[in-house]
């Protein structure tokens, strides 16, 4: 299937949402580490973004139980900044307040990997220009994972303790426990296009960017997502008529569709909640 017979290619990531047991130590370190701006905040939920576009909401939930070790759902929420300045900027607040799980040259981006203090998976990363994107001979992208050499990224940073303007959920990447239902439910009833496919994991868009979605079973989960953690995904579309489309598609499918006053929501395969909304 083709974004042309499903998602527009107009389509984007909008914000993700967490659940999360101590509200306060999660939003200082997605403020001061990732670097993002609070929007909203109340005792027991906090909105933050890039100063002008909510990315992340945060809900407190203590006395929902942790996710289990099988449980599918968030592998990590990929924030990606407009530089690589801005980049820079993220690698010193990382070495500073926490610590780094990895890194990568994925051809396409420079990613920067760490979690949250609640074990929440998180990417910061920029796009190369998408004229330098390697494609294979079906026009499929092809990330690889490199070494990333930080000192070159250090020296351009521009030392910013916060995400610039422009900043936003450039995917979101997900762990399920089947890829062939993964497949079925993304790319022939959502609608998004697959992008790339290497063991254990596909990469799906709505038009041609590298990714919007990534979903793999890595780590081998095989219960439906119940704990904390990730709490929705939302996918923004262009108009009405592209979210009617999509819902038709889904109910067909069988797929329970609830609708919602910006938009509507269901789950996927595995529990994973997801929103479409048209963009604002």
């Amino acid at each position: 299937m083709t974004s042309a017979e499903g998602l527009p290619p107009e389509t984007s990531v909008g914000r993700v949402a967490l659940t999360v047991a101590d509200l306060d130590d999660v939003v200082a370190f997605y403020e001061h580490v990732v670097g993002l701006v609070g929007h909203e905040r109340t005792e027991e939920r906090a909105v933050l973004g890039d100063g002008t576009t909510p990315l992340l909401e945060l809900v407190a939930a203590p006395d929902r139980p942790e996710r289990a070790r099988d449980e599918a759902g968030l592998f990590h929420t990929a924030f990606r900044v407009p530089s690589r300045e801005a980049l820079g900027a993220a690698l010193e607040r990382i070495e500073d307040h926490a610590g780094l799980d990895g890194v990568a040259d994925h051809d396409v981006s420079e990613a920067l990997y760490l979690s949250d203090p609640e074990g929440n998976g998180v990417e910061i990363y920029r796009d190369r220009p998408r004229t330098e994107w390697p494609e294979d001979d079906r026009g499929r992208v092809q990330m690889a994972t490199r070494p990333l050499p930080l000192e070159s990224l250090r020296s351009e940073s521009d030392g910013r303790d916060r995400v610039p303007e422009g900043t936003d959920v450039g995917h979101v990447h997900l762990e399920v426990s089947d890829l062939d239902a993964a497949r079925s439910f993304y790319v022939e009833t959502l609608g998004l296009t697959l992008r790339q496919e290497v063991r254990g994991a596909l990469f799906v868009a709505a038009d041609d960017y590298h990714h919007h979605v990534g979903l793999n079973t890595w780590r081998g989960r095989t219960a439906p997502r119940r704990g904390r953690g990730l709490s929705w995904v939302e996918l923004l579309v262009p108009d009405r008529s592209s979210l009617e489309a999509a819902r038709g598609r889904l109910e067909s499918a069988g797929v329970a569709v609830t609708d919602r006053e910006d938009g509507v929501e269901f789950e996927d395969q595995d529990g994973i909640t997801l929103r479409l909304r048209v963009v604002d």
